[in-house]
């Protein structure tokens, strides 16, 4: 049994007390206080559904919790900026995911660290793991090894595959940045982007930015702007490259990339000089959103730019995850979806800019975690892209 003392050993601190005993726990839906509610839930009358269920496989989706349940699966090693702090440690974020996902959602999260960082063996597990979950939220596992577990496994699944840190981010990022350039008056198309930071979220934000059309990215990491020209590329540097810097011939230093861009958008860590922001466009963007350090401190940003938003609650215009995920597994499981698309992604984004609406100001560019519509409209624009891209299957 939990403890739900008073004393635990670090009785009287807040955060402690409020995670005593973990933050979740499984409640049955079904009452089996008599005999025959009993009978029914469990032997005998289990038995004729898992027959028919065994006979049409598709019938799990009407009489099992599984189209609702995902499995939020981490082997610890990248977990928020605290890093690889392993498995055990990693547990109460997945507590905490799960309790949002099922908050702002209505979907069933079960939190699964493993005790293992072999990319085989963490492909081998959830595969094996996969019947008993409506769709996979891969969190907090460290780069590369990420990009080639999430590819992997949304070859081998025939069920929604997500890697949060990198299209959760991705999502609320460029949410975020449509409304920044509708603000300062700028297009798509022309919007100069840098990125630091060319891990999990670097790419999936550079990504989704060319899927809505951005053309000028240059991504940087330690070494300068991610290009072919290096010869000291991982593969996954080397085809984000070809994407990014190649298209729009950007080389050279973190500073030579800043000068005359119109947003900076920083997943890396690190402090930018303030004379590096100062050399941005007018009316510059900057998403700083390094936790619990920006990269460039909004204090700096303001100086020198007109949006600025952070990773950070205690500031305006958060770029938090939890604006996404939710919302994102709740549409593709109301249209049984079999993977998430960009078309989806993208839609939501799109959704979450369009919360903002009139109220658009430099201090709103992105809607509250706890805008009651939220959920509910990234869910709707997620299944009608599910639709339109062709992997829902009701």
């Amino acid at each position: 049994m939990a403890d739900t003392s008073s004393s635990h050993p670090r009785a009287g601190e807040p955060v402690f007390d409020l995670h005593v005993g973990g933050k979740m726990a499984t409640v049955p839906t079904a009452d089996v206080s008599t005999k025959d509610q009993l009978s029914l839930a469990y032997t005998p009358g289990v038995a004729e559904v898992c027959e028919a269920i065994a006979a049409d496989p598709a019938l799990t989706r009407h009489y099992t919790w599984v189209p609702n349940t995902v499995a939020i699966v981490t082997d610890g090693t990248a977990v928020l900026g605290l890093g690889d702090i392993g498995p055990a440690a990693a547990m109460p974020v997945m507590e905490g995911k799960a309790v949002l996902f099922k908050q702002f959602g209505g979907v069933d999260g079960i939190p699964i660290c493993l005790a293992t960082t072999d990319v085989e063996e963490i492909i081998e597990t959830v595969v094996r793991l996969a019947p008993s979950f409506g769709g996979i939220n891969l969190e907090d596992i460290s780069a590369p090894r990420c990009f080639e577990i999430e590819d992997r496994l949304k070859e081998a699944l025939d069920i929604p595959v997500f890697h949060d840190d990198q299209h959760g981010t991705a999502v609320v990022t460029l949410a975020a940045l449509v409304n920044a350039l509708k603000l300062t008056g700028r297009s798509v198309e022309s919007t100069r982007v840098v990125i630091s930071g060319a891990g999990a979220a670097g790419v999936a934000i550079a990504k989704i930015l060319l899927a809505a059309g951005v053309k000028d990215i240059a991504v940087t990491d330690r070494k300068g702007v991610v290009s072919s020209d290096r010869t000291d590329l991982t593969p996954s540097k080397k085809a984000l490259a070809e994407l990014t810097a190649d298209q729009c011939g950007r080389r050279g230093t973190l500073a030579e990339a800043f000068d005359g861009a119109d947003v900076y958008i920083g997943v890396s860590g690190g402090t930018v000089p303030e004379e590096v922001v100062a050399t941005m466009a007018d009316d510059a963007i900057i998403f700083a959103m390094a936790n619990p350090n920006p990269e460039v401190h909004p204090e700096v940003a303001h100086r020198h730019a007109r949006v600025v938003a952070t990773g950070r609650s205690d500031f305006p215009n958060q770029i938090n995850n939890v604006l996404a995920f939710p919302g994102i597994f709740r549409g593709a499981f109301d249209v049984h979806a079999s993977a998430i698309t960009e078309g989806m992604k993208v839609a939501a984004a799109d959704a979450l800019a369009a919360l903002v609406g009139d109220d658009l100001s430099e201090d709103l560019v992105i809607p509250s975690p706890f805008d009651p519509r939220v959920g509910p409209a990234v869910a709707a624009a997620v299944a009608d892209a599910a639709r339109r891209d062709g992997v829902a299957r009701i």
